[in-house]
């Protein structure tokens, strides 16, 4: 099987470990994984505050970058609500038919990490091993706009070594919100003070995530805390084994 890798801006500039342990993940499992390198932002940015027209050169380069895929796999369920939900809005509404065509073109080829994992290739139990107390934060579009539900305790709950303790208000945001977070950063912030403290009430040495902007956003109010806690994406604890440990 082949699948391309759509890393996103937040991995490929801040947290390029993540995109890296997709990779290791899904070669394990026996994908061949394309990385087109033509990739760039997939519009979200824009396209929340407003900006419909300006995203829309950014969806004609999403399509030519992924033409050909049968699976594009991100690890970023915003991103991918993105594609999902926004994209065939955009085209519909674009003056060019052609935009149409390509963005539903991508839309049923576009996966989260855990949709693909769970219900394109089977698996909950992909041989990872990470012997830590983890939680897990439930990311806004993940649950709500993609529907994840299970996927992703289930592949924590596979991992061995692993002990999945439970957060308090799982369901809350976590404040970050995109430009939500820059816009309203006083309620921002409260918000990611109350899911941190939350977090910390489980005594986990690990809060993980499927998002790597919602980690970011915790990550920072967890290290100016000085706080016995650190965010990790999902992938990163998915790809770790006793061969290859997690740093």
């Amino acid at each position: 099987m082949r699948a391309a890798l759509f890393v996103t801006c937040v991995n490929d500039a801040v947290y390029p470990s993540t995109g890296i342990a997709v990779v290791r993940l899904l070669e394990r499992l026996g994908v061949e994984v394309g990385f087109p390198p033509e990739q760039t932002c997939c519009g979200q940015p824009q396209f929340n505050t407003g900006y419909r027209r300006e995203t829309e050169p950014l969806v004609r380069r999403m399509g030519r970058a992924f033409e050909g895929y049968d699976y594009v796999v991100t690890p970023s369920g915003s991103c991918a609500a993105m594609v999902r939900d926004n994209y065939p809005t955009i085209g519909r509404k674009g003056a060019d038919p052609e935009l149409a065509r390509v963005a539903d073109s991508l839309v049923p080829r576009m996966y989260e990490l855990t949709e693909f994992l769970v219900d394109v290739l089977g698996v909950t139990d992909v041989g990872a091993c990470y012997p830590h107390t983890v939680t897990y934060h439930p990311s806004c579009h993940g649950l709500r706009m993609l529907g994840l539900g299970e996927r992703p305790r289930k592949l924590l709950e596979a991992v061995k070594g692993l002990e999945l303790r439970e957060l308090p208000g799982a369901e809350e945001c976590c404040g970050f919100g995109g430009t939500f977070a820059m816009k309203n950063a006083d309620v921002s912030a409260a918000m990611g003070e109350d899911k941190v403290r939350n977090a910390l009430a489980t005594g986990a040495e690990v809060l993980c995530g499927a998002d790597n902007s919602c980690l970011m956003h915790i990550g920072g109010i967890l290290h100016r805390q000085d706080a016995p806690l650190r965010a990790l994406h999902l992938a990163e604890i998915l790809a770790s084994t006793e061969e290859e440990p997690h740093a």
